[in-house]
Parts: C-alpha cells; structure tokens; sequence
C-alpha cells in the first residue's frame, strides 16, 4: 500500500492506519530499535510505542515520506528507552560511543529552539549528499541506525581502522562545514 494512502489513513482516523504501517515497516523499524536496544522485547514496546504516537501525531503532521516519519519516531524512542533502562548503570555500548563521536562536533552548536534544530538536520543532509556514497552510508550506518563498527566492517569488507579513519575524517569534513555555514564556532 502506498504511503500516501496509509498517511490518508491516519488523517481520517481509520484504525486500520496502524496495523498496515506495521504491515509495512515493522521490519524496519524493528532494525532500528534492535540496534540501539539490543533487547527483542524492548524493540517491540518502541515499534508499539513508534506506531501510538504516529496515531497521536497525523493529523496535525502529514509526513512525505512515511517510512522517516516512522523511523525518526522510533529512534527517538528507542533512545529514551535506552537511557531510561541504563540510567543507573555506567553503560558504554556501541549507542554511547556513536552519540559521543558525533556530540563532539554538534555539542557546540546552541540547541535552544526547534527551527534551529531542523536547520542543522537540513546542514548536516546537504552536508551527506555532497560526500561519497560508501562514506555517507556507513556514516548513515554508525549514527542514524547506530550499528557497530564489527557490523559495517563485516557489511563492506573493511578492516575496523579503515571504518574508523573514515568516520573521523567525515566527522571532521561535518564539523568544517558546520562552521562554514556558522551553524557551530
């Protein structure tokens, strides 16, 4: 069924919204909640919890693109999940190391207001088109869906040091853009 239609669904309130979303993207956003949280049980309550607010959400938002709609929900959840479930526990997993790599360079950058926000979204994607494709998915890889570097090594065929320079030095091309556009100083 086509996103458009299922976003129509959600707008008119039909019920049945929710369980062709799961239909569709349940394997999806399952991968993304799986890799943040490691834990099969979790990942569903974040793939229920996603599909809730997407109901509470449309209307008023009316989402181009379903499939981000979702997976950006379900990230967002499933982070808080993790923070909630490791709050007491000094864990450091492949999620902290990943959100830790990139706070270096946003970590500068003043987040006080939403429209600030979507417009470092809107850098950091002009930023992403600009650069090689391997090194925009494996950057993609490492801090949107927060795999680890043993899962893009084994994907590409590289070696965890080649994984590593790559990232920083995009990272770094991130952070000089960022400042170029004086989204950061």
């Amino acid at each position: 069924m086509d996103d458009q239609v299922i976003v129509r669904m959600f707008w008119d309130r039909d019920e049945n919204a929710v369980a062709e979303a799961r239909r569709q993207y349940e394997t999806y956003l399952t991968y993304i909640s799986d890799n943040i949280l490691h834990d099969r049980m979790d990942s569903e309550e974040c793939l229920n919890d996603a599909l809730l607010a997407a109901w509470n959400s449309i209307p008023p938002q009316r989402p181009e693109d379903l499939r981000t709609y979702l997976g950006k929900l379900t990230r967002r959840i499933a982070i808080n999940r993790w923070r909630m479930n490791t709050r007491k526990k000094r864990v450091r997993s492949d999620l902290t190391k990943s959100l830790d790599e990139i706070g270096e360079i946003i970590s500068a950058w003043d987040l006080d207001a939403e429209l600030e926000a979507e417009e470092l979204s809107r850098e950091i994607s002009r930023f992403l088109k600009s650069i090689d494709e391997t090194k925009r998915r494996i950057f993609i890889q490492r801090y949107w869906y927060c795999e680890s570097i043993k899962t893009i090594c084994e994907r590409y065929g590289y070696g965890k040091s080649r994984v590593l320079v790559m990232l920083k030095r995009t990272r770094d091309d991130l952070a000089k853009h960022l400042k170029k556009e004086g989204l950061i100083t």
